[in-house]
């Protein structure tokens, strides 16, 4: 294997550390190599924290003047939380540095490439980018266009419903579902939902353990309820403590894409819609959805007034639908997961 690609490998398992910590920064791995040996290992811990440039050249076990590190996000190059990654690259007396992708705000993207060529420093970029890419899609987003990127997530039975008539929902799917579904909430600055959902299942929105407990030391998502008749002190005495809950109403695209705005200027880059149908539909239909989530239960409920997991408009064609690419398909306990990007 090709060493910039191993060492980059190793670089984004190290940036996998920060899963759920760093928003709204990214994920960011560094690996240092001198000499064919591993010297330096750092990763982005949390926002506010040292950059994972930083973490690893404070745990090099020797200088590393003349040596190579490898991140997989292009350095910093202005002052923000912390200083310049790209100053302490050059202080450090890199040779060389190898980049998973660039930053993605056009502003800075390449910048940091120029200052270290500048400064005598090798760089080659563009090693495992997908994949670099893909690890911080929802930073990726947020940076472009000021809006979190959003995941729509439905359980449902094999013949498409979500609930009964009488609107039971717990629970559609099984216990290593809902465990994974745990690992979205982690990913999550915040989880939306509908009053009714609210009404019916009372839910608490938080990352909590397998005795549904709060989980200790994680920072819990903020809580929305899409909602014409709820007012936030309905929904906190509903939903119990864990934080204040907004209240949002929308229909429109353009209601829609102001509610994500505000969103976004609060440093929320990934955003959880948990439905229910209603809500469901109103997303997809505004076209604010960019990925899908949906777990399927081998079970059939039947019955017309069963809760369909899609609400809103019917179409008349097939030509309306929403297509999915890049699908995945996993099976998870007894249910299966399709994860896919909605395009119309």
């Amino acid at each position: 294997m090709d060493n910039n690609i191993k060492y980059i490998k190793r670089a984004l398992t190290l940036a996998k550390k920060g899963f759920g910590r760093t928003a709204p920064n990214p994920m960011v791995g560094a690996v240092i190599v001198r000499d064919g040996i591993v010297i330096g290992e750092g990763w982005h811990k949390q926002c506010g924290g040292a950059h994972a440039e930083v973490n690893a050249i404070n745990s090099a076990s020797k200088s590393t003047e003349g040596a190579t590190i490898y991140v997989t996000l292009e350095p910093c190059s202005t002052t923000g939380r912390t200083p310049p990654c790209t100053d302490a690259i050059i202080s450090a007396k890199f040779a060389k540095v190898v980049i998973g992708t660039l930053d993605p705000n056009p502003k800075h993207a390449g910048r940091a490439v120029k200052i270290l060529n500048n400064a005598g420093i090798k760089t080659v970029s563009g090693i495992e980018s997908e994949r670099c890419t893909d690890l911080n899609k929802a930073f990726f987003h947020w940076i472009q266009t000021g809006t979190p990127y959003v995941i729509l997530k439905m359980a449902m039975t094999l013949d498409g419903k979500t609930a009964t008539a009488g609107g039971q929902s717990k629970w559609i799917t099984g216990p290593a579902a809902r465990k994974s579904v745990q690992q979205l909430r982690k990913w999550s600055d915040a989880i939306m939902v509908g009053g009714e959902t609210v009404r019916a299942d009372i839910p608490s929105l938080n990352v909590r353990n397998s005795q549904g407990n709060p989980l200790k030391g994680w920072k819990q998502p903020y809580r929305i309820v899409a909602s014409r008749s709820m007012t936030p002190e309905i929904a906190e005495n509903l939903m119990g403590s864990g934080g204040k809950v907004e209240i949002v109403t929308a229909e429109s695209r353009d209601e829609w894409g102001e509610v994500l705005k505000k969103l976004g200027e609060k440093d929320i880059t990934a955003l959880l819609i948990e439905g229910g149908s209603e809500l469901a539909g109103s997303v997809i239909e505004a076209e604010i959805v960019n990925e899908v989530a949906f777990y399927i239960a081998p079970k059939i409920l039947g019955g017309k007034d069963s809760k369909p997991v899609i609400g809103g408009k019917a179409p008349l064609s097939l030509e309306e639908a929403y297509q999915l690419k890049n699908q995945g398909i996993r099976k998870i306990g007894d249910d299966i997961l399709i994860t896919g990007k909605i395009e119309k």
